[in-house]
């Protein structure tokens, strides 16, 4: 189990997702560690039903709930929550239908960065939009982190 995992599944199952949180900091230069995969993904009906599927393949429940509760991974499960933090399979996984401070899958895709990983090739918020969307969460940890990354957005010289 690794974000590795995590990120080769995804694209197996072709689902169009943007890396945020933790993970696209360290593709923007944070040496800040973190142990789950957080992603924007396309809520348009066919991607929805595929991440549902494969999550379900997973056997993906919420994090912090004891494990055996009922708990049944489907497309409208994912209508219904907006946003999961999940424990799978391969990893943990937190998962945003929209997120504070960039909006959705369609509103961060132009402004999103291609990259290059050992398990393909993805999409990764911008500095600019992580640093937004650490600013909307506003919780302890998202302050702490946006000093770092305000300050890789001063040494790249991005205003």
């Amino acid at each position: 189990m690794s974000l590795l995992d995590l990120v080769a599944g995804l694209l197996g199952a072709r689902i169009r997702f943007i890396v945020a949180g933790g993970v696209a900091g360290t593709v923007h230069g944070s040496r800040r560690v973190t142990d789950d995969l957080d992603i924007l993904y396309d809520t348009e009906p066919g991607n929805r039903q595929a991440l549902a599927k494969l999550l379900a393949e997973w056997h993906a429940h919420p994090r912090g709930i004891p494990a055996g509760l009922p708990f049944i991974m489907d497309v409208q499960t994912l209508w219904t929550a907006d946003v999961l933090t999940l424990t799978t399979d391969k990893g943990l996984l937190d998962i945003f239908g929209s997120m504070k401070g960039v909006g959705t899958y369609a509103d961060a895709l132009p402004g999103a960065v291609k990259i290059t990983i050992e398990t393909g090739k993805l999409l990764s918020l911008s500095l600019q939009q992580l640093i937004a969307a650490k600013r909307a969460a506003n919780r302890p940890k998202d302050r702490e982190h946006l000093i770092e990354l305000e300050a890789l957005r001063e040494l790249s010289g991005e205003s």
